[in-house]
């Protein structure tokens, strides 16, 4: 059974930067697409990025597109969310998220696409 943990979450101001962690336990073989989601209080989860290790290719949500960048180091079992340029409004209690299944998601950023989930890191961003 593979699990997920997340960390490197924290306060930050805005225009800062951190980067989240999510380490897996157990063999990364089948998690053929990994993703990061967020959930601030009273809002649903988003998807914010996402990567299909099968092709390599990322997919970023409009709001973090070209501030995140989502990562992997297979070596060390560990992927990763760069987050710049961080504004009050990315706030949020973030997840990593994997799915076992070969096939290209149909919607990266949904997470109904995805089937184990780590217990979150919160991030604050102050103004």
């Amino acid at each position: 059974q593979v699990q997920l943990v997340e960390s490197g979450g924290g306060s930050v101001q805005a225009g800062g930067a951190l980067r989240l962690s999510c380490a897996v336990s157990g063999s990364t073989v089948r998690l053929y697409t990994m993703a990061w989601f967020r959930q601030a209080p009273g809002k649903e989860r988003e998807g914010v990025a996402g990567l299909y290790r099968v092709a390599g290719s990322t997919y970023y949500a409009a709001p973090v597109n070209g501030r995140f960048t989502i990562s992997q180091d297979n070596a060390k079992n560990m992927f990763y969310l760069q987050m710049n340029s961080l504004e009050p409004e990315d706030s949020a209690m973030y997840y990593c998220a994997a799915r076992t299944i070969w096939s290209r998601p149909t919607n990266f950023l949904s997470k109904d696409e995805y089937h184990t989930w780590g217990q979150g890191t919160q991030v604050t961003v102050s103004s």
